[in-house]
C-alpha cells in the first residue's frame, strides 16, 4: 500500500466516523424532541444522549438552530424514502393524509417544524434557506402530484400550479391548529376534508 493510499485510507475513515456521529446526534435530538419537545430539548442533553462532549456536538452543529434544520432535512429524507418505497408515482393525496396521520403521532417534530419555520422570516435566520428551497421543492411536488390525480382544472378553475400552495397552507395551518388544541382539531381528518373538496369538479383520474 503506497502512502497515497494509506492517506486516502485514514481520510475515508474519519469521514465515516464523521458521519456515524452526525447521525447518533440526529437520532438522540429525535429522541429528545419527541420526548420533551422543542423548547426542552437543549444541546447539552443531546450530547449526553449521544454519548459526546457538548464541545463535540458543537463540531458538528455550531448552533441549536443548525442542530434543528438538520433534524428536519432528515425528517423530510425518511418521509420522502418511505414514499419511494410506496412506488413509483406514489405521491398523491392518499401519500399525503398517511403523511398527516404519521405526524399526529410525533408532535415534537411538528412543533420544531412549526417553530422554526414562523422564526425563518425573519432576516438571517440560519433556517431562511432551507425552507425557502424547501417550499419552492414542495410546491413543484404538490402540483405535479395534483395534475396526476386531477388532471389539469380542479374546482374554482384553479391550474395545480395555484392549488398546490394552497394545499401546503391547509397542511402547515392544520398542523398549528393542531398544535395549539390537539382535543378540538383533528388534524387528519381535517385534511381527509379538504381534499374531498378537491375531487367534485373533475373527479379523480380513471373515474369518469
Amino acid at each position: 500500500m503506497t502512502a497515497q493510499d494509506h492517506g486516502a485510507r485514514r481520510s475515508g475513515g474519519r469521514q465515516a466516523q464523521r458521519a456515524e456521529r452526525r447521525a447518533a446526534i440526529l437520532e438522540a435530538a429525535m429522541e429528545l424532541i419527541a420526548e420533551r419537545g422543542y423548547r426542552r430539548t437543549s444541546l447539552a442533553a443531546v450530547a449526553e444522549r449521544a454519548g459526546l462532549s457538548q464541545q463535540g456536538l458543537l463540531h458538528h452543529f455550531p448552533t441549536k438552530e443548525h442542530l434543528l434544520i438538520a433534524v428536519l432535512e432528515a425528517r423530510d429524507r425518511w418521509d420522502l424514502a418511505s414514499s419511494a418505497a410506496a412506488g413509483p408515482g406514489s405521491l398523491g393525496t392518499d401519500t399525503l393524509a398517511q403523511l398527516v396521520d404519521y405526524n399526529a403521532t410525533r408532535p415534537g417534530i411538528v412543533q420544531t417544524y412549526t417553530v422554526l419555520s414562523a422564526d425563518s422570516v425573519t432576516e438571517d435566520h440560519p433556517a431562511r434557506a432551507f425552507f425557502e428551497s424547501r417550499f419552492r421543492a414542495v410546491r413543484e411536488a404538490m402540483a405535479v402530484a395534483l395534475r396526476a390525480e386531477f388532471g389539469e382544472s380542479l374546482p374554482g378553475s384553479l391550474t395545480p400550479e395555484r392549488a398546490a400552495p394552497l394545499l401546503v397552507a391547509v397542511m402547515d395551518g392544520l398542523q398549528l391548529q393542531w398544535l395549539l388544541d390537539p382535543e378540538q382539531v383533528d388534524m387528519p381528518a381535517a385534511f381527509r376534508d379538504f381534499v374531498a373538496l378537491l375531487a367534485p369538479a373533475t373527479g379523480r383520474r380513471g373515474e369518469d
